[in-house]
């Protein structure tokens, strides 16, 4: 017999209710999935889904006190530049 203290296994959320989860358009989160600057995200089958903690914890990465302090670790759906090799094995600065 199980008690009642047992962990339930993570919940895991589709594109579409993790977008609302997050306050965002599905085609934002899709964006952000695209550049690599979204939550983790599994694959099961062709399904994308994305566990609650895993959302939690993007969120709160980007979590500022003041707008004086420095902006959070959250990037834009948008494609990042990327470091430009000066030399093999150097990038520019």
């Amino acid at each position: 017999m199980q008690s009642g203290s047992t962990a339930l296994p993570p919940r895991y959320l589709r594109t579409k209710e993790a977008a609302h989860f997050l306050s965002l358009s599905a085609r934002t989160l899709e964006k952000h999935r695209t550049y690599g600057t979204g939550p983790a995200y599994r694959k099961l089958g062709g399904r994308v889904v994305y566990s609650i903690n895993d959302l939690e914890a993007w969120v709160a990465r980007g979590a500022v006190t003041s707008t004086s302090d420095p902006r959070g670790s959250v990037l834009p759906a948008k494609r990042q530049a990327s470091p430009i090799p000066t030399q093999p094995g150097r990038y520019a600065r």
